[in-house]
């Protein structure tokens, strides 16, 4: 699929002459890579059309019983529309963002996600994957690393993923009180191991 290629790679571009200009039109498309279409839902599922919109966005995922990692949207597996299951995410450098977040609502395998460099993603999106009973019950992992629009609000927000086992939280300017996360993962989520590198915060050890 062409538009797909074409998609991916405007989404990686680096290196970018920023004005008010381009920030606006490389926001407007980068919100069309998002957009959710409710009718691909229901035509192709869930897991397919979630893989889409994360590879369409410069995403990859993980199938489960598979080691590679899929990231070419136009080699996106065929065959019967139940057999790929999404087990982990690695959204580094994606364009992702809030308004596309309704794609996860029928994954039901996801045990990753990686957010790293993620420049769209700010506390609502947390506060939305943590909505989710599916990746309540599913996500054992998540790692939130260099995303400036995160601050404690959505951090803390995770504690509704019950399930989960290992949370990374480095590089979070926006992350202000790390004494209070620390006390209220460890209240609600006692068997949760929490890593946290947020010196660059200028928070005290």
């Amino acid at each position: 699929m062409l538009f797909g290629k074409i998609s991916w790679q405007l989404c990686g571009l680096k290196k970018l002459p920023w004005s008010c200009d381009s920030r606006y039109f490389w926001g407007w498309l980068n919100a069309v890579f998002n957009k959710v279409d409710h009718e691909r839902i229901r035509e192709v599922g869930p897991e397919r059309a979630a893989s889409e919109w994360l590879l369409r966005c410069g995403a990859m995922v993980r199938y489960h019983g598979q080691e590679r990692w899929q990231k070419d949207y136009n080699n996106l597996p065929t065959g019967p529309l139940d057999k790929y299951k999404i087990q982990a995410i690695d959204a580094t450098d994606s364009c992702i963002m809030n308004i596309g977040f309704d794609h996860m609502e029928g994954l039901q395998y996801v045990e990753k996600i990686r957010l790293c460099k993620c420049h769209y993603i700010e506390d609502d999106c947390l506060e939305r994957i943590s909505q989710l009973e599916n990746l309540q019950k599913s996500l054992l992992e998540m790692e939130i690393i260099s995303c400036g629009n995160v601050t404690d609000k959505g951090i803390i927000a995770l504690h509704h993923l019950r399930n989960l086992k290992y949370l990374l939280l480095c590089d979070l300017p926006g992350v202000r009180d790390q004494a209070h996360l620390v006390q209220v993962f460890k209240a609600l989520l006692p068997a949760l191991e929490l890593k946290l590198d947020l010196k660059r915060n200028g928070d005290n050890e």
